[in-house]
């Protein structure tokens, strides 16, 4: 790798660009921006006097200022201006890992291999339990965190599952339809077989929200175990088939301008965010970020089934079949070029889709 090609991933920008210190914006957007919750939800948390700046309980309407201090869930954080556009971050979670910043047990979390960044910290958009693999999205805008969240915008997140024993058609059709879970109705928008053997079945999901444990819940509604499940897609971005598990790979970009577009959302918002006073993780791993050279990092299966058998469907949005109801069409079944598809979707064509714990 090319070292005048790669960088360390920073947030930090010269002192020219830098909002003015007198940047003073509405408590609850900042909160947002922070990735602490939607607005409304922050708006309501501070109505009920659960939030304090400078030491007073805040007031529904209170703007503050770069430098202020707001307590919030028993934890400090300091106000301070942007310095630089949205950052998007794809990573590839391994089993074993939480998707939370500190985890009571002391089991690892995704947070510390991600890269170091000056003033702002990575949000991850969404979760994903201990046992599932695949794509983890995560970005240091709070505000394109919630939006790819929000149930409203109907993101599509796509997964590859094996289930312990034979599925009928009727299951299937049941999946599809749609079943009542203990948190109300939930359905597959999509479900297509892509293999089988005689102790077990493959297939490929789609669902357009991240409840708990969403996919496993309405396979366990049919009696059925999943036993392997990864997040292949998010949105229109994909898990890119050359990361490796356990790195990262940042967006580019127009492909961050491209995302924040297509949510309605600013791409050089100038105001302000949060950063945690006490208690913040640090990364233990600095990843530099290359557009060069990806296939230097590909390592071929390794260590038990999990690898090798999930790894094999990386890339079945180019080489597997029609999903079921659809006919393969142009563009559909063809392998992917020597380098795979990016983070930010298939090069050189615009996706028809809209952007995207289980």
């Amino acid at each position: 790798m090319s070292e005048s090609k790669s960088r360390v991933l920073s947030l930090k920008r010269g002192s020219d660009a830098a909002p003015s210190k007198n940047t003073e914006e509405r408590l609850h957007k900042v909160l947002a921006q922070a990735g602490l919750g939607s607005r409304r939800a922050l708006e309501e948390r501070i109505a009920d006097g659960l939030v304090k700046v400078n030491g007073e309980v805040a007031q529904v309407g209170q703007s503050i200022r770069s430098g202020d201090r707001v307590e919030l869930d028993g934890k400090a954080f300091m106000a301070t201006a942007l310095t630089e556009p949205a950052r998007v971050l794809v990573y590839h979670k391994p089993e074993g890992e939480v998707t939370t910043r500190e985890d009571p047990e002391g089991r690892p979390t995704v947070f510390d291999k991600l890269p170091r960044i000056k003033g702002a910290r990575w949000i991850n958009v969404g979760r994903l339990d201990i046992n599932t693999t695949g794509l983890l999205l995560l970005t240091t805008d709070g505000e394109l965190a919630n939006a790819l969240m929000h149930p409203s915008r109907e993101v599509e997140r796509e997964y590859v599952c094996r289930i312990h024993g034979e599925v009928s058609e009727e299951v299937i059709r049941t999946l599809s339809r749609g079943v009542e879970l203990d948190d109300g109705p939930a359905k597959f928008k999509e479900i297509e077989s892509i293999g089988s053997s005689d102790s077990h079945a493959w297939f490929k999901v789609v669902i357009e929200e991240g409840r708990n444990r969403e996919v496993r819940r309405l396979w366990e509604s049919q009696g059925f175990q999943v036993s392997r499940l990864k997040r292949v897609r998010y949105g229109d971005i994909t898990l890119p088939r050359l990361l490796k598990r356990g790195h990262s790979e940042e967006l580019s970009p127009e492909a961050v301008a491209k995302l924040l577009k297509s949510l309605g959302l600013e791409q050089h918002p100038d105001g302000l965010t949060l950063h945690q006073v006490i208690g913040q993780r640090r990364a233990r791993a600095e990843v530099k970020v290359s557009h060069e050279d990806r296939q230097a990092g590909y390592v071929a299966g390794h260590v038990a089934d999990e690898g090798r058998e999930l790894r094999k469907f990386d890339n079945l949005r180019d080489e597997g079949p029609a999903r079921r109801g659809r006919p393969a069409g142009p563009g559909r079944g063809r392998p992917a070029g020597p380098g795979g598809r990016p983070a930010g979707g298939r090069p050189g064509a615009a996706s028809p889709r809209g952007p995207g714990r289980v």
